[in-house]
């Protein structure tokens, strides 16, 4: 069955089958007798928060090689069995993909095989099940975070964050000068000002083409401005996202993020 997502690695396509699945320790804070703590271990098997674990674990519906654990803090061998509900807690690499999502590809998450979705874009990066942080909707173009690290995916999901997001959009007509500066200054829907962090036209563009950066809201925050002064976005392009960018990443192609941009990610 052909693959719609492609790897990518600098300008090299590359085939899914290369990829390689060598296992790898799961990203955990190890002390040097190599316990980690039980909620951290709950966490990365992506059935919950951290905070939600500690509840699991004060509910008393953990065990750890039998025996009930309602111990905050308390910290197990890799090799430890760790069940939920009698169920065995089974951990995954964590892994991070970055997808340049093209348009006419749905953001939702659905049962099935979906090819208009963007999980079959990224269905041949890993074994392990990692889902996208956030969404961009079908005709939305730009940068996908894709993991299976549920810690990470909330912290980033959370637009109290204020997590720095650089879109590029082209609007139905051109921006007028007043209309810029009234959106730099803020707008106020239902009696609360709204603003982006930076707006301007870009270089040598027509003016209904812009770049924006801001660190609230999604794609409908950035909407939901320009419709308020009559404006419709035909185009948006996410260009960046936390300290990621789309360069040397073509559009409908993916990537595996670096130690060193997942250490960014997780100070965001």
């Amino acid at each position: 069955m052909k693959r719609e997502g492609k790897s990518y690695n600098g300008y090299q396509k590359k085939s899914a089958k290369k990829i390689s699945f060598r296992k790898k320790q799961n990203n955990l804070r190890k002390n040097e007798d190599g316990k980690i703590r039980l909620n951290k271990f709950i966490s990365n098997s992506g059935i919950c928060s951290r905070r939600e674990a500690d509840q699991f674990i004060e509910a008393g519906v953990i065990t750890v090689n039998g025996i009930g654990i309602t111990e905050m803090g308390y910290r197990i061998l890799p090799t430890d069995v760790v069940k939920f509900n009698n169920q065995k807690i089974k951990t995954d690499t964590l892994r991070y993909f970055l997808l340049n999502k093209p348009k006419n590809y749905s953001g939702r998450i659905e049962s099935g095989t979906q090819t208009s979705s963007v999980m079959s874009l990224i269905s041949s990066a890993c074994k392990e099940r990692i889902y996208p942080i956030d969404k961009l909707n079908k005709s939305e173009t730009g940068l996908l975070l894709f993991t299976n690290d549920t810690e990470l995916a909330k912290k980033i999901g959370d637009k109290r964050q204020n997590i720095k997001s650089i879109y590029q959009i082209t609007l139905d007509k051109n921006l007028s000068q007043i209309d810029l500066e009234k959106i730099r200054e803020g707008i106020f829907i239902n009696s609360k000002l709204n603003t982006f962090d930076s707006i301007s036209y870009i270089q040598n563009k027509d003016k209904n083409q812009l770049g924006i950066e801001h660190t609230k809201g999604g794609t409908k925050y950035v909407k939901m401005i320009f419709e308020t002064l009559n404006y419709r976005i035909t185009k948006l392009d996410r260009v960046f996202i936390g300290g990621l960018t789309k360069k040397n990443l073509p559009r409908k192609y993916f990537r595996e993020l670096t130690k060193e941009e997942i250490n960014i990610l997780r100070r965001l």
